[in-house]
């Protein structure tokens, strides 16, 4: 992903006995002109920090007080926190405790923090202890860098995954672990060492300045060492958790039609949304709407005209914003001239601000096989997921770029010996083609780095999601809808039977209703209208009217097979 945030602790980390370090303000210069946003992180109470640092103009944001005042170039202060409560003060000058306090913080030398929290407990005070070395600092609970960070962040439509944070002491380490890269200093806290991605070496704040030029010669974020951010697919068939690494990597989803894909896809995307990241789900068929139940998740598209591009891009420019592009109302010759210029435009955005972090891209083949794939796709920043049934119908460019595979069941030989091709070792395609012939319905199998030596296919059961996918909904299936939404067949003009509660009551009476009477609710538009109505499912009813317009244009002769087929289809009657 993009790296356009770098996010620096002051003491140990830049500045040594209080003062920068010059190498790493000219460093910080460098990173600016290349368009970097620079936000300092420091535990510091901000009028100390002036006293001692006269380039605070280096800075898009400064996080005070260990998080808890957020101070921006424009002179605008924030403070998450109250001040510290008058009893509090008065109680610790009682007993002679040395201490300094800001607008929300209260510090004092570490060996008074036994005496402070017996305070803090006789007064019932909602306040926490922040170890830094030899000082100890009192904040309301709640408070950290992470959370003054992200919330400096928010204020300039930046996000946590778009950054990378250096630190060096204890007070550093939930602003490490929310930033989607953490460096901690070699020469700080040993502690620090173990959950950060990567540890600087070097003797002091000198060194800072020769990894910012490193670091800034590339537009995307140096690769995650320790794998931290992780998604669950399932369990293997012994009962073991299995996970994948969020890398900013490529994934390819294949398999059969209505072998899984899109469930598969749809719990990957839950993870990612639920961890923060900024997605952009390119939806042919409708197959993601569920995902707007989903916290800051919009839906554009569905029942209503092609979203304009102008709205897709204000919306994407909001870090914690993900979007479902439902683009199920368009014809297929539609739904391609709308991805020729959505993609490029979508490339073209994240280059400028990072986002989305990650693009979803449902049946592929159909949009990404042209000679322009490279303005399509942003081959560089990476970071989409392609899933598709035709996968050998990909452009090779896009292919190459290929790091993780996941497969449902697959039984089209050609595509298994396109994949098996691509990505098995030699001699592998019976195999590959045994295995994923034979998956069920809630399983896949992971080729979770096709670059490995071995590059051995694992077979899993798939995860739950939290929210519902359409082709699994099996209330509406079996339970039953009120007797006035149920739907009457009639023969001429007479009602037949009880009245259709669930899919699979129509099902049947659609199976045994004569042909004439069939046609008849087609050229009204009875069934789309009591999908569209009844279930809400608009995708289906849009399909639905189709086959009704087919009835009407007397282009279909089978008109009940039809109807039954998409039905069974899509609700696996």
């Amino acid at each position: 992903m993009k790296f356009n945030v770098l996010a620096l602790d002051y003491d140990g980390t830049i500045a040594e006995s209080g003062r920068a370090h010059p190498a790493v303000l000219e460093a910080i210069i460098e990173a600016r002109e290349r368009g970097i946003q620079i936000i300092l992180v420091t535990g510091r109470i901000f009028g100390d920090l002036q006293r001692v640092f006269d380039r605070l103009e280096l800075f898009d944001a400064v996080v005070a007080e260990n998080g808890a005042v957020l101070v921006f170039p424009n002179g605008r202060t924030m403070v998450l926190g109250r001040f510290p409560p008058p009893a509090l003060l008065a109680e610790l000058r009682r007993l002679n405790v040395s201490f300094a306090f800001g607008d929300c913080i209260l510090e004092a030398e570490a060996s008074e923090s036994s005496t402070i929290v017996e305070v803090i407990r006789k007064l019932e005070l909602p306040l926490g202890l922040i170890f830094n070395r030899g000082r100890v600092m009192v904040l309301p609970q709640g408070i950290s860098k992470a959370t003054g960070l992200r919330e400096a962040l928010n204020t300039l439509r930046l996000s946590l995954h778009n950054c990378i944070g250096l630190g060096d002491a204890e007070n550093d380490y939930q602003f490490l672990d929310a930033c989607e890269i953490g460096v901690a200093m070699g020469w700080g806290s040993s502690t620090l060492h173990e959950i950060a991605d990567e540890v600087l070496p070097g003797d002091g704040p000198g060194a800072v300045a020769g990894y910012v030029r490193r670091v800034i010669k590339s537009t995307k974020l140096p690769p995650n060492r320790i794998d931290r951010r992780r998604l669950q697919l399932g369990f293997t068939l012994d009962g073991r958790p299995l996970e994948t690494a969020v890398h900013g990597r490529n994934i390819l989803i294949a398999g059969d039609p209505r072998s899984g894909k899109s469930w598969v896809t749809g719990l990957l995307c839950e993870q990612l949304i639920l961890q923060g990241y900024c997605l952009c789900i390119i939806d042919p068929e409708g197959d993601y709407g569920a995902l707007e139940s989903l916290p800051y998740v919009v839906m554009f598209g569905g029942n209503q005209s092609l979203p304009h591009l102008g709205d897709i891009a204000r919306e994407l420019r909001y870090s914690d914003i993900s979007l479902v592009v439902n683009l199920s109302q368009a014809s297929h010759s539609e739904k391609v001239a709308y991805l020729d210029e959505l993609l490029p435009m979508i490339v073209e955005l994240r280059k400028n601000t990072g986002q989305p972090h990650w693009i979803v891209i449902d049946e592929a083949h159909y949009f990404l096989q042209k000679p322009n794939i490279a303005q399509q796709v942003d081959l560089e920043l990476a970071a989409y997921i392609f899933v598709t049934y035709r996968p050998s119908d990909l452009h090779a460019d896009l292919l190459q770029t290929i790091e993780s595979i996941v497969v449902t069941q697959l039984t089209d030989p050609r595509e298994v010996s396109a994949l098996a091709a691509m990505y098995g070792p030699e001699g592998t395609e019976f195999e590959w083609e045994t295995l994923l012939g034979g998956l069920q319905i809630d399983e896949a199998a992971l080729l979770p780095k096709v670059d490995e030596p071995q590059r051995k296919l694992r077979r899993f059961k798939v995860a739950k999601r939290l929210t519902p996918h359409v082709r699994h909904r099996a209330k509406y299936v079996d339970v039953p809808k009120q007797e006035r939404q149920g739907f009457i067949f009639t023969r001429d003009g007479v009602p037949i039977g009880d009245p259709a509660r669930t899919f699979k009551e129509f099902v049947i009476a659609l199976e045994q209703l004569p042909l004439a009477s069939v046609e008849g609710h087609a050229r009204r538009g009875d069934f789309s209208r009591w999908v569209a109505d009844v279930f809400g499912d608009h995708p289906l009813a849009v399909e639905i009217g189709k086959i009704e317009n087919k009835c009407r244009n007397s282009e279909a002769a089978n008109i009940s097979e039809l109807l039954l087929r998409l039905i069974r289809e899509r609700y696996e009657v």
